[in-house]
């Protein structure tokens, strides 16, 4: 192997060492983003990493802190902007790309927007660069609507889209209901305004690609040569990243444009909202282990036979195609059932219960586990077969997962798309972490 290759791998071997301390001791139970009604969006040049060591141009968009007026760097994807239904929002953009890129803009599909400023475009009112214009009205546009559905939804570019999506001009918009449904608990939470939406923990999954080449032309000014024809993307992000960064805290340092992660954990028996954004241009089909999902909403709508019916027309599957410019939200849950062991390895009146399924209390680990002193045991081998259980691990053995969480994969069904640029690992690759109920995650 030569030093590259030799470099890569530590750098892979230390960044999930270093996410494995984190277990147990951050917020893991509520999307990150930008909360609020009204928003300062800017649009900036910056550059990207990529788990093959690349770095990469990107035209992001960088929020404005609306106490400090301080605009920070430009993020991959943009701001996930969260909103209330019923609440007016208003999104104001400006622009500071380099001149060649042209005017800017951004369109919410689902929402009815009014466009203020700018000058007229083809599918909105656009933006000119600040340097350009000095007048006000020229630099600056005003995006306001009022949510009326609650639900998951993308905004992007409406600006030549081609080469601004691929660029990064995207994100994701989250509407939560105003109120709690009829029949609801107010202390619980709810994607939709019906009690079949309720969740209690959600995560979102923003799936794009990107064609460095595209991205070379650009930094090197050779717009002659940018031809969408013969696109052939070779990285694949969640959330802006690929993996193994896609593990990482949000906002570590050494990814300062690209804060958003994708590590979802769970406690046996809580409902898992995964908020599923294509952003891209492609399609990604990407598969869940350790249990089916249930896609109860599309495009920020419950699927419903007939008004206040709920997702009475959910589907379940393992795969769900993420396609460009579809939203879809799922449910996923998880107890143990059919496992076909005790995966705490107490008795039917521990307090417990509830949280896996019942049939199974008292059946034994159905292998034969290896003594203490063997050296084969993995790295994730918590020491004992039960959740969340301490055991003995062999002499000299640290253990990765002490808490005795359960790893299951989830990631993209297309082979290259767990790669970044062909070198393994990459790409769309995260897991799902079941906690036991005794580990806190919040």
């Amino acid at each position: 192997m030569d030093r590259i290759g030799k470099q890569h791998h530590m750098r892979v071997a230390l960044l999930i060492g270093a996410f494995l301390l984190f277990f147990g001791t951050g917020a893991q139970g509520a999307i990150v983003g930008e909360s609020g009604s009204n928003f300062k969006l800017v649009a900036k040049q910056d550059v990207i990493v990529t788990s093959d060591g690349d770095s990469t141009i990107i035209w992001g968009l960088a929020i404005t802190n609306s106490a400090t007026g301080v605009t920070g760097r430009a993020q991959y994807p943009g701001p996930t902007l969260i909103v209330t239904q019923g609440v007016p929002v208003t999104i104001t953009l400006r622009n500071e790309l380099p001149d060649e890129a042209g005017n800017v803009s951004l369109i919410f599909p689902g929402q009815q927007v009014t466009a203020t400023g700018g000058v007229e475009g083809l599918m909105t009112r656009e933006v000119l660069q600040v340097h350009l214009e000095p007048i006000a009205a020229f630099i600056e546009v005003k995006y306001a609507f009022t949510p009326t559905e609650p639900g998951t939804y993308l905004y992007r570019s409406g600006t030549r889209p081609d080469l601004q999506v691929e660029m990064g001009m995207f994100g994701a918009l989250i509407v939560r209901p105003a109120t709690t449904p009829a029949g609801g608990d107010p202390e619980k939470k709810y994607a939709y305004n019906h009690v079949d939406s309720e969740y209690d923990r959600e995560f979102l999954y923003l799936t794009s690609e990107m064609d460095p080449i595209i991205h070379r032309q650009v930094e090197e000014r050779q717009w002659n040569l940018i031809n969408f024809t013969n696109y052939f993307p070779t990285n694949w992000f969640i959330n802006g990243r690929n993996y193994p960064d896609i593990l990482a805290e949000n906002f570590v340092p050494w990814l300062p444009t690209q804060p958003y992660n994708a590590q979802p954990r769970m406690h046996p028996g809580e409902k898992v909202l995964i908020r599923f954004v294509g952003a891209g241009r492609q399609t990604h089909p990407m598969h869940f282990h350790g249990n089916d999902f249930e896609t109860i909403a599309v495009d920020g709508r419950l699927l419903s036979s007939a008004p206040g019916a709920g997702p009475d027309l959910a589907w379940q599957a393992t795969t769900i195609k993420s396609i460009p410019g579809q939203t879809a939200d799922l449910v996923w849950g998880w107890t143990g059932k059919e496992l076909g062991w005790d995966i705490y390895g107490h008795s039917p009146e521990d307090p417990l219960e509830p949280h896996e399924y019942a049939p199974n209390h008292g059946k034994p680990f159905p292998v034969v586990l290896p003594p203490r002193d063997a050296v084969t045991y993995g790295p994730f081998y918590s020491g004992s077969p039960f959740l969340g259980g301490e055991g003995e691990l062999p002499p000299g053995h640290a253990g990765l997962n002490a808490a005795g969480g359960y790893f299951y994969m989830w990631h993209s069904h297309t082979e290259k798309e767990l790669t970044s640029n062909d070198i393994w690992p990459g790409g769309m690759i995260s897991f799902m972490i079941v906690e036991h109920p005794d580990v806190p995650i919040d």
